[in-house]
């Protein structure tokens, strides 16, 4: 990015991945404070069943935090937060969110 600033109607589509590579799903809407004039966070659909299986039911989305956006390009990369969900089901680590 240039630093030119964007309509936010542009992140909606976007894929959005962990900065480890790993799919997280899709943006689907965008949640907005209107009191502070800022991105909250953001709505996926279309996620990844592997990180999300059994938290969220079949054809569901989640909210993501937008303090978890690391970068916004041709892609959307979060912190590896989503990760560990899944690893915390697994019982290898604990979340942190």
């Amino acid at each position: 990015m240039d630093g030119t600033p964007e309509e936010i109607t542009t992140l909606v589509g976007r894929e959005v991945y962990s900065n480890n590579g790993v799919f997280v799903g899709e943006v689907d809407d965008v949640r907005l404070d209107l009191n502070e004039i800022a991105v909250t966070g953001l709505a996926l659909g279309g996620i990844n069943d592997e990180l999300f299986g059994k938290r969220i039911q079949g054809g569901r989305g989640v909210i993501i935090p937008y303090r978890w956006v690391r970068a916004v390009g041709d892609v959307i990369l979060v912190n590896d937060v989503v990760e560990r969900l899944k690893q915390s089901e697994d019982g290898e680590e604990e979340a942190v969110v």
